[in-house]
């Protein structure tokens, strides 16, 4: 059976050749031109998937979204946007959005998104069919329970029906058919402690002993004095265990359970022996733990955490994987456990199960004891007693902390993407720019229009390598290359580096740097690239500072006992706080085309990397104050991932 999709656009093009590429995948493909119509077809036929455009007529695709997940939570939505939408379809996956594709659409990657949206309908289907199939096997344990304690509850049956036959006196035949219908050895003895009457199961399984000595049924290894004696003897009733040996030989446990019968006088007459077998009862106990053996075993190498709470969100039980990876105290709560909390979570998926009955599912955050941060689906399931009361809730959490990073890892390469086609083509539009004023300078003779031309490729020209460059450290898992270094050596190549980028933008650049600082041990490459971003920085800053004033640049390197510091400081624009806040996370610019988003934050990576750190001081127009810290000796593990 076709898989059903629901494909929405404005466009009428885009609908019809990408319902052809989505039947060829084998599809059933539904379309709408936008957000109106897209809701009443997702009523009629209800898609598990919808691909829709982010703006439209009418309804967008943002509030779509939105409409969907709020009455179908399961649905996966895959986003189609623009170059320019890169905020919108950031917005749409925090609105819990499957993926987004950018147009024009490649096929390949059409592919891909709608892979990751069937597997995440897959696992969960696969989680919620695990779900019941636990609580089928809660409730065949409870059952076999059940039967089990109402086996073991003959005894005390049998007890009372002893004492109420205390009473009985008259004919043995009707006194003894009371007793065919019960499922135990009945037989009624004389003073002689003859067996003068017995009952239907007596007769089938211990043969026809009527007339025969008491002690006929009971194995070799009878007691000097048999419970139907010491009753007599007595005048009391009695409880023994004792072994009876069945008509085809084989011998059994029973528990024997004798009554007096008295006449007028208060003299025992009769005794009537009861006997219960309790072979059958073990049967069923060893069943029962073998239920339990199986249960536990499935509890404990469940691929997920299971944890079994009360109305309180006590953890009552849990498996061993949650006791692995949490710290599991007995009668721990919840909340305390995954959040830290003292009081229950918000929207605690465990709390909706108690008060409606019903299976209810979310993603958390949660702390495990190692310290880790862990992503997890969470599933619930009632667990009903015998009058169909929920007395607890069985949680099940799937560790998708690794699909999540995944999902990040491709969104954050989605965002790369798109962030760097739309550099690489202004700088395009620039490259292109600066060969037509070459083009045109030359065929007039015209060195100044020449030198304008010049001067504009060879910008473009450096920050294709720039863009290329940032791209490779973010991209390429690289070990370091430790080197001892001459502190002054190395920062006055920095200097001589920057020199002439700063001069040729009219900015004065001062320097200090510590006669006595000496050496330390770097991969002088990739921090002098480092260092060498830091300064384009500020650079760019002073460059994009409008106001009258002379700007300068100020790089001092000082030291302490265990480390080497790198001062850098503008004044140019500055920055306001939400810049300061995002300026070392990936794909964040605040140089429009001119940047990539990832030289900060690849910097960054790198003095972390070597054991050291930046930070930032900044104040909008007035300028920026970065501070790099590097450890003298190196203090990590010999790897970066840029």
């Amino acid at each position: 059976m076709e898989e059903k999709i629901l494909l929405v656009d404005d466009e009428e093009g885009i609908r019809k050749v990408l319902s052809i590429s989505l039947m060829d995948i084998g599809y059933q493909v539904f379309t709408a031109q936008d957000g109106k119509e897209a809701l009443s077809v997702f009523k009629k036929h209800a898609p598990p998937i919808v691909l829709t455009d982010i703006k439209m007529p009418k309804m967008d695709g943002v509030d779509l979204l939105q409409e969907i997940k709020a009455t179908s939570p399961d649905t996966e939505v895959i986003m189609l946007t623009g170059h320019g939408d890169m905020d919108l379809a950031i917005k749409c996956l925090k609105l819990e959005a499957t993926d987004f594709i950018t147009k024009p659409i490649n096929d390949d990657v059409l592919e891909i998104a709608l892979k990751r949206a069937r597997d995440r309908i897959s696992m969960r289907t696969q989680l919620r069919a695990y779900t019941e199939n636990l609580e089928n096997l809660v409730q065949e344990q409870t059952a076999r329970l059940i039967k089990s304690e109402r086996v073991a509850a003959v005894g005390q049956a049998v007890e009372g029906l002893s004492s109420a036959l205390r009473g009985i006196a008259g004919d043995l035949d009707t006194g003894i058919n009371y007793f065919n219908e019960l499922p135990c050895f009945v037989a009624i003895h004389n003073r002689r402690q003859e067996i003068i009457a017995i009952n239907s199961l007596y007769r089938e399984r211990l043969g026809n002993h009527v007339g025969k000595p008491t002690g006929v049924c009971y194995a070799d290894d009878l007691p000097k004095m048999s419970p139907v004696k010491e009753t007599l003897v007595t005048g009391t009733g009695v409880r023994r265990r004792m072994t009876v040996v069945y008509h085809d030989g084989s011998r059994g446990p029973v528990m024997v359970h004798t009554a007096p019968i008295q006449n007028s006088d208060g003299a025992v007459v009769l005794v009537v022996e009861i006997g219960a077998d309790i072979g059958e009862v073990r049967r069923l106990q060893d069943r029962l733990q073998a239920t339990q053996q199986r249960y536990q075993q499935l509890f404990d190498e469940a691929p997920c955490y299971i944890t079994v709470q009360d109305p309180d969100l006590t953890i009552r039980a849990a498996n061993r994987r949650f006791q692995e990876d949490f710290d599991l105290t007995v009668g721990a709560f919840c909340y305390r456990l995954y959040k830290g909390r003292e009081d229950a979570c918000p929207d605690c998926p465990v709390m909706k199960t108690f008060k409606d009955g019903r299976s209810h599912q979310c993603e958390m955050e949660v702390a495990a004891k190692n310290g880790e941060i862990y992503h997890v689906l969470i599933q619930t399931a009632p667990i009903r007693d015998l009058s169909g009361n929920i007395t607890q809730v069985m949680e099940m959490s799937t560790n998708i902390t690794r699909t999540r990073r995944l999902e990040d890892q491709l969104a954050s390469l989605g965002l790369m993407i798109g962030s760097v086609s739309h550099g690489i083509k202004g700088l395009l539009t620039g490259l292109d720019g600066g060969m037509y004023l070459l083009d045109a300078g030359f065929k007039k003779e015209n060195q100044g229009q020449v030198r304008e031309g010049w001067d504009t490729v060879r910008l473009m020209v450096g920050r294709i390598r720039e863009m290329v460059m940032d791209i490779l450290f973010y991209a390429k898992e690289k070990d370091l290359k430790w080197e001892t270094v001459d502190v002054l050596d190395f920062a006055e190549e920095i200097l001589n580096t920057v020199a002439y980028k700063v001069k040729d933008n009219k900015i004065a650049l001062h320097h200090y740097f510590d006669p006595t600082i000496g050496r330390f041990e770097v991969d002088a490459g990739i921090v002098r690239s480092a260092l060498t971003n830091i300064f384009e920085n500020a650079v760019e800053a002073c460059r994009s500072d409008k106001s009258s004033r002379d700007h300068e640049i100020r790089f001092e390197v000082t030291k302490d006992e265990e480390y080497i510091y790198f001062n850098v400081s503008d004044n140019g624009i500055g920055m306001d706080e939400s810049t300061q806040a995002n300026v070392f996370t990936p794909f964040f610019s605040s140089k429009g085309e001119h940047g990539t988003g990832l030289g900060l934050f690849i910097s960054n990576r790198i003095f972390s990397r070597h054991g050291g750190g930046i930070s930032l001081e900044s104040q909008l127009n007035t300028g920026s104050h970065f501070t790099i810290k590097i450890p003298k000796k190196p203090l990590v593990i010999n790897y970066i991932r840029s």
